[in-house]
Protein backbone atom coordinates (compact mmCIF):
# COMPACT_ATOMS: atom_id res chain seq x y z
CA UNK A 1 0.00 0.00 0.00
CA UNK A 2 1.38 3.33 -0.99
CA UNK A 3 0.94 6.35 1.08
CA UNK A 4 -0.75 9.62 -0.32
CA UNK A 5 0.86 13.01 -0.15
CA UNK A 6 -1.37 13.68 2.76
CA UNK A 7 -0.39 10.91 4.72
CA UNK A 8 3.34 11.20 4.35
CA UNK A 9 3.41 14.76 5.09
CA UNK A 10 1.00 13.97 8.43
CA UNK A 11 3.77 10.70 9.52
CA UNK A 12 6.36 13.04 8.54
CA UNK A 13 5.11 15.83 11.10
CA UNK A 14 4.24 13.09 14.23
CA UNK A 15 7.74 11.85 13.72
CA UNK A 16 8.79 15.72 14.18
CA UNK A 17 6.51 16.12 17.21
CA UNK A 18 7.90 12.86 18.63
CA UNK A 19 11.60 13.82 18.02
CA UNK A 20 11.28 17.81 19.63
CA UNK A 21 9.25 15.73 22.73
CA UNK A 22 11.73 13.19 23.24
CA UNK A 23 13.57 14.03 26.45
CA UNK A 24 17.32 14.52 25.70
CA UNK A 25 19.05 16.20 28.86
CA UNK A 26 21.02 12.90 29.19
CA UNK A 27 23.00 12.96 25.60
CA UNK A 28 25.94 12.35 25.09
CA UNK A 29 27.48 15.68 23.12
CA UNK A 30 30.22 14.99 20.73
CA UNK A 31 32.25 17.51 18.77
CA UNK A 32 35.56 18.10 17.00
CA UNK A 33 38.49 17.62 19.32
CA UNK A 34 40.20 20.51 17.24
CA UNK A 35 39.48 24.08 17.45
CA UNK A 36 37.77 26.72 20.22
CA UNK A 37 35.51 24.53 22.17
CA UNK A 38 33.21 27.64 23.03
CA UNK A 39 32.50 27.50 19.13
CA UNK A 40 31.89 24.55 17.66
CA UNK A 41 28.83 21.90 16.41
CA UNK A 42 28.48 19.11 18.84
CA UNK A 43 26.15 16.43 18.05
CA UNK A 44 23.91 13.57 19.87
CA UNK A 45 22.66 10.22 18.80
CA UNK A 46 19.44 9.73 20.04
CA UNK A 47 16.56 6.80 19.27
CA UNK A 48 15.96 5.29 16.20
CA UNK A 49 18.44 7.43 14.22
CA UNK A 50 17.53 11.04 15.18
CA UNK A 51 20.73 13.09 15.28
CA UNK A 52 20.59 16.52 17.73
CA UNK A 53 22.99 19.39 16.67
CA UNK A 54 24.00 22.13 18.45
CA UNK A 55 26.77 25.11 18.84
CA UNK A 56 28.65 24.71 22.00
CA UNK A 57 28.30 28.74 22.74
CA UNK A 58 24.40 28.40 22.96
CA UNK A 59 23.91 24.75 24.35
CA UNK A 60 20.70 25.44 24.72
CA UNK A 61 19.21 25.35 21.36
CA UNK A 62 19.37 22.34 19.87
CA UNK A 63 18.34 21.36 16.05
CA UNK A 64 16.94 17.68 16.06
CA UNK A 65 16.75 15.59 12.35
CA UNK A 66 15.27 12.38 12.06
CA UNK A 67 17.40 9.50 10.77
CA UNK A 68 16.31 10.08 6.97
CA UNK A 69 16.73 13.72 7.45
CA UNK A 70 20.26 13.49 9.02
CA UNK A 71 21.24 10.95 6.28
CA UNK A 72 20.26 13.35 3.57
CA UNK A 73 22.50 15.95 5.30
CA UNK A 74 25.40 13.72 5.16
CA UNK A 75 24.82 12.12 2.21
CA UNK A 76 24.74 15.99 0.26
CA UNK A 77 27.85 16.66 2.38
CA UNK A 78 30.05 13.90 1.10
CA UNK A 79 28.84 14.97 -2.39
CA UNK A 80 30.22 18.37 -2.16
CA UNK A 81 26.45 20.49 -1.51
CA UNK A 82 27.51 22.41 1.48
CA UNK A 83 31.02 23.37 -0.06
CA UNK A 84 32.20 27.23 0.16
CA UNK A 85 33.47 28.18 -2.92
Amino acid sequence: MTETEAEIAARKEREKDELYAMDISGAEWVGSPEGPQDERVEIAYLEGGAVAMRNSADPETVLRFTAAEWEAFVLGARDGEFDIE
